[in-house]
């Protein structure tokens, strides 16, 4: 009786299935990130901050601030559901949320900045969570629980992402703008050339910026559920994704915001900046070249600009695009220009920040790549040649800014060139990766001679 009872659990459990080489890798990863989300939670609290775990769990209550976001995490975990449960679960999501609306509509309660749906969203992503470990076994288990674990991480990371900007602002009293500033006259200040641009343009061309600028998860997502669009067919996950590149890139990069803060243009020598700005000048008048040095900053704008994160984003989006339909890849070159014209033209970034951002969006793409397909030579030389690369950007904005800007014509170039070496070595070496990856083609039969 029971061994009858044991066996009757390890079958429920499917322990067979955990004890293969690729989940035991996603289970590890899914602890390692949990414990990254409570170190945060932690670090936040110190400094009398919400961390990541309660702002997503004061969604699934109170009005969500990343309404579209939510919406577009449950469209990531719907690819490993069928038609029919697709139906249910968005036919749920709805549903949930016009009870809360109507809940929350009578008693006349703040949104807070806050959006009127998405709860529904995120009860579909936890109740699926729910379904996989008490109705799913074995490798529909598995496959549902990365569903949901795609779907959470992605609004993790934007979770995450704002408690990293909330410490950054705590943490970095002094900023590095005057030296980004400073080596930007290299590129011809491109920020305040971009301004002025958007400024000339009016109101209607800013608000289209914005939304863009505002609304690139989405954009991700739309790429991500063509990529992972026969998921609920083969039920697998393709080796590699969009999702796992913008995971990467928000996991690494504010770790560099604490080596470099900046805040950027509009408030180092923007309006935006008070009396904590150097002066007035953005867009107008480009800051003249002086001897840099750290300037202090208060203790609410994020340290949020090298590299720029939201170019790095949309430079992965328009990589994934290339092997989309026609339609995709226009969107993802659309967006890329229309998100470098937007972190110009607001005056979030300066031109070095977005080399830098480029740079390290193919260096993190090219290691995630080596790391599915097993490491080789062009791998790592892609790698360890991108990573210095970035790190020799960063290094010359910070210790030869005022020579950058004494000979941009020489130091432009060079930024220049920079940026597009990583780009070319990306490119000769992802195409030999498909060259070797591609069957070798049969010779044809030769007719016998009689």
């Amino acid at each position: 009786m029971t061994s009858r009872f044991f066996s009757r659990i390890r079958r429920r459990l499917a322990f067979d299935a955990w004890r293969q080489p690729r989940v035991l890798l996603w289970a590890a990863a899914g602890v390692a990130t949990f414990g990254f989300l409570v170190a945060l939670e932690i670090v936040a609290r110190d400094y009398g901050l919400p961390g990541p775990i309660t702002t997503q769990a004061q969604e699934v209550v109170f009005a969500p601030k990343s309404g579209f976001l939510l919406y577009a995490s449950m469209a990531l975990v719907m690819v490993v559901l069928t038609r029919r449960e697709r139906f249910i679960a968005a036919g749920a999501a709805i549903s949930i949320d016009v009870v809360f609306l109507l809940v929350r509509w009578p008693i006349d309660a703040e949104m807070t900045d806050g959006h009127p749906f998405g709860n529904g969203a995120l009860w579909v992503i936890l109740g699926c969570a729910v379904i996989a470990v008490t109705r799913r076994t074995g490798r529909e288990r598995v496959l549902l629980l990365k569903g949901v674990g795609l779907g959470l991480l992605l609004v993790a990371g934007r979770k995450t992402g704002d408690t990293w900007l909330l410490i950054t602002s705590e943490t970095r009293p002094m900023v590095l703008d005057q030296y980004v500033a400073t080596a930007d006259h290299a590129l011809g200040d491109p920020s305040w050339l971009v301004g002025r641009i958007v400024t000339a343009g009016g109101p209607i061309g800013a608000h289209a910026l914005d939304y863009v600028y505002t609304q690139l998860p989405v954009a991700a997502v739309v790429v991500a559920l063509y990529q992972l669009r026969n998921v609920a067919v083969e039920r697998r996950f393709p080796s590699h994704h969009l999702v796992r590149t913008f995971l990467a890139i928000g996991l690494v990069g504010p770790g560099i915001y604490m080596i470099f803060p900046v805040v950027g243009p509009i408030f180092a020598y923007g309006a935006d900046g008070g009396h904590w700005a150097v002066a007035n000048l953005w867009p107008d008048t480009a800051p003249p070249i002086n001897t840099p040095q750290p300037m202090p900053f208060d203790e609410i704008t994020p340290r949020n600009c090298m590299p720029s994160l939201h170019t790095a984003w949309a430079t992965a989006i328009f990589i994934h695009s290339r092997k989309a339909p026609r339609v995709l890849r226009f969107a993802g070159t659309f967006w890329l220009i229309a998100t470098l014209a937007a972190t110009l033209g607001f005056g979030y970034h300066y031109g070095v920040d977005l080399i830098a951002g480029v740079v390290f969006t193919l260096t993190i793409e090219a290691a995630l790549r080596s790391l599915e397909r097993g490491w080789d030579r062009p791998g790592i030389q892609l790698v360890t040649y991108g990573t210095t690369v970035f790190a020799a950007l960063l290094l010359s904005y910070r210790y030869l800014p005022t020579e950058m800007a004494e000979h941009p014509w020489v130091y432009g170039p060079l930024l220049i060139l920079a940026m597009a070496s990583v780009i070319y070595g990306y490119v000769r070496t992802t195409k030999l990766w498909e060259a070797k990856a591609a069957p070798e083609r049969q010779p044809e039969p030769q007719p016998e001679l009689v």
